[in-house]
């Protein structure tokens, strides 16, 4: 399979799962219905009114979630995304807020000319945001969508990338804990090589009884479309993502830390009300304990 036969089935996927969230995306992750507050929004809104930016575009913007929360702000918004059901929604809900239709469009990280507003005369923008797209990002493409963002901004402009946190695993004790053991630490196939099949078993076994492998459930789709957990969903080591920014060529790169859990999530049901007062309370994005306790960072940078 060609490298993009490889993006052309991961999109296609992404679609498909994404088909049918359009009219509850917002409502599910955004309000006060959401499992857990977006602190995140606040987040990004900071970082866009503290670097003074006049435009942002949104990378992946989904049914226009962050860009809501921006309107009002002073600052001309632009977004696109992957989805036909969710630009079709951004469409609907944008204008009222005071954003044209024509500021919002199809398009795909992985392709340079999704990045340019389409009937407009700006070349580059201020800034530019990518929340909840990296995760999707085929990683034979992830440093082509990362220089995408890095043209699409002009010299001084800001880019910042929200992903899942895979160190976030080393505290959950759950499947997650035990694939990153398998896969990333331990590294199984090397470490196996040439042993008897038995041996492997044997202590493959007795690391698996350390982990709840129940948890979390799979999240599957509404209907007969494919759920999250069941198309291409990945983490991001926080040190390794620094790094690709960096070598993109952006300065002063930073991670910012959310979504944090004061204990591992399987502790939840047992006291929810302290669970959800504590881990609000922790929030705090340079927290060096957000490595292993937040489930998502947000990574800046600036153009050089």
């Amino acid at each position: 399979m060609t490298e993009k036969q490889d993006q052309s089935s991961a999109e296609a996927a992404v679609k498909n799962c994404y088909s049918t969230w359009a009219d509850n995306y917002h409502r599910d992750y955004y309000t006060d219905k959401a499992a857990y507050p977006p602190v995140h929004e606040a987040l990004v809104r900071k970082l866009l009114v503290d670097a003074g930016v006049r435009n942002v575009l949104d990378a992946g913007c989904g049914p226009a979630s962050m860009l809501r929360g921006l309107a009002g702000l002073g600052i001309e918004l632009f977004g696109f995304d992957l989805t036909p059901e969710m630009v079709q929604e951004a469409r609907r809900v944008m204008p009222p807020l005071g954003v044209p239709e024509n500021h919002i469009w199809e398009g795909s990280v992985a392709n340079p000319a999704a990045f340019r507003a389409p009937g407009t005369e700006l070349a580059k923008f201020d800034a530019a945001i990518c929340v909840g797209v990296f995760p999707h990002v085929p990683v034979e493409l992830e440093n082509a969508a990362l220089a995408n963002l890095h043209a699409a901004v002009r010299p001084g402009g800001l880019v910042a990338v929200e992903a899942r946190n895979q160190l976030f695993a080393m505290f959950t004790l759950n499947r997650y804990s035990h694939q990153f053991f398998l896969n990333d630490l331990v590294r199984e196939e090397e470490l196996f090589k040439g042993e008897q099949a038995s041996v492997r078993r044997q202590v493959l076994d007795e690391l698996g009884q350390r982990f709840r492998l129940d948890l979390p459930p799979v999240r599957g789709g509404k209907a007969e479309e494919p759920g999250y957990d069941e198309v291409l969903s990945r983490t991001h080591n926080p040190l390794v993502f620094r790094e690709k920014f960096a070598a993109v060529g952006f300065r002063d790169v930073r991670v910012l830390f959310y979504h944090y859990h004061c204990l591992p999530p399987l502790c939840e049901r047992s006291v929810p009300e302290l669970f959800r007062q504590q881990s609000l309370a922790m929030e705090n994005p340079e927290d060096w304990r957000g490595f292993f306790m937040a489930s998502a960072f947000v990574v800046t940078g600036i153009r050089a």
